[in-house]
């Protein structure tokens, strides 16, 4: 027997412009919803995190087949499992995650499930991990994101996309580890493998860049510079305990505090070719530049290719933060509960699903770190 969501469906990408309190490219509807299938959990959504990916959906940058009912950062509560599903029970809170892995697949068989291939492409489609949609509207299919679509009041997702976490966190804070926290501590932790008494430069200081930023200060980083263009956030990252600067303050913030002329770790999490090419700048001889953002697929990174040998310099990609969830997200809710994740910190406000068109223009304008729907 079919169910009821009310969910945010975007109709088509790229065609809408802000603001979008205006232009209105999230339509709020209620749609049908099948009972969950095996191995999927019927998940009732209790908050759900806006993620710069969901905004590059919206604007075209990156392209998804439509229409789809967003949202991949989130947490709530399960109310029902399918056949074959263990490990969980009606009432477990669990985290959703946005790469399900397969677990036969050549990446996940070699212990990198962050790229596997079959969930991969599940995502391309819009469809859950075992294939087909669970959400439907008159008739029609309805894509899902990332195998999520956190956006809703409740959701059917493949088991192998969720993670159970305890019952004693809020929701506003598990929400933020399905994407936020597992990419950028994860591009700390597992891509660059931080050291204590490294130096670390994070470009781009929304909620991913945040986290790394925290994930670096927690791993022991000797120093640690922030690089935004906004005020705002350049001030969380001081609070946080590092050194911010704008774009044009960091060659001197470098001379002040890098003696080796660059940092030791690079993480950028902007999602622009340009801006990764000044983060390859900014390390040191034998540094690891890691990057976490999402550019549009038209653009090409410019340096110097002599340099990757001449001297001696990393770069690493990172999907996800590297990071296997089932493993990670307890980690760093473990490093949370110590104190040396703040997450908390990265939340600017909360809101109900009919703000998110408004929601979609604070963080295309830069204003927000990580904006909370709650449910």
């Amino acid at each position: 027997m079919s169910g009821k969501t009310r969910a945010a469906v975007l109709e088509q990408s790229g065609g809408h412009t802000a603001p979008y309190a205006r232009s209105t490219p999230m339509r709020f509807t209620e749609l049908d919803l099948d009972p969950p299938g095996a191995g999927e959990v019927l998940v009732r959504i209790e908050a759900a995190g806006l993620c710069h990916s969901d905004l590059s959906v919206v604007n075209g940058d990156r392209v998804r087949p439509m229409p789809m009912a967003l949202g991949h950062e989130g947490t709530g509560i399960v109310e029902a499992l399918g056949d074959g599903v263990t490990g969980l029970a009606p009432g477990d809170r669990v985290v959703l995650v946005f790469l399900p892995s397969c677990g036969q697949c050549k990446a996940c068989l070699s212990g990198e499930g962050y790229l596997c291939d079959v969930g991969a492409a599940a995502n391309g489609k819009g469809e859950l991990l075992g294939g087909g949609f669970r959400l439907h509207e008159c008739g029609h299919d309805v894509h899902h994101h990332l195998g999520v679509s956190a956006f809703s009041n409740r959701v059917v997702v493949d088991q192998r996309s969720t993670v159970k976490v305890d019952r004693d966190i809020p929701p506003q804070i598990a929400a933020v580890f399905g994407c936020a926290v597992l990419t950028g501590v994860g591009a700390v932790t597992n891509s660059a493998k931080v050291a204590p008494g490294e130096s670390v430069i994070v470009f781009g200081l929304g909620g991913v860049g945040l986290s790394a930023l925290m994930g670096a200060i927690g791993s022991g980083a000797a120093t640690v510079i922030g690089v935004d263009l906004a005020a705002g956030k350049l001030d969380k990252a001081r609070e946080l305990g590092a050194i911010a600067v704008s774009p044009e303050g960091l060659a001197d913030a470098i001379a002040e505090h890098l003696p080796a002329g660059g940092a030791d770790v690079v993480i950028e999490t902007v999602g622009n070719a340009k801006v990764l090419g000044q983060a390859y700048r900014a390390g040191r001889r034998g540094s690891r530049i890691v990057t976490v953002g999402l550019p549009p697929p038209d653009q090409n990174l410019d340096i110097p290719a002599l340099s990757l040998v001449a001297e001696g310099k990393t770069l690493i990609g990172s999907y996800m933060g590297s990071s296997i969830p089932a493993r990670d997200i307890p980690r760093y809710i473990g490093m949370w509960r110590a104190g040396h994740l703040p997450v908390e910190q990265l939340i600017s406000s909360t809101h109900v699903l009919e703000d998110l068109n408004d929601m979609l223009d604070a963080m295309s304008n830069g204003e927000a770190i990580r904006q909370i729907i709650v449910f």
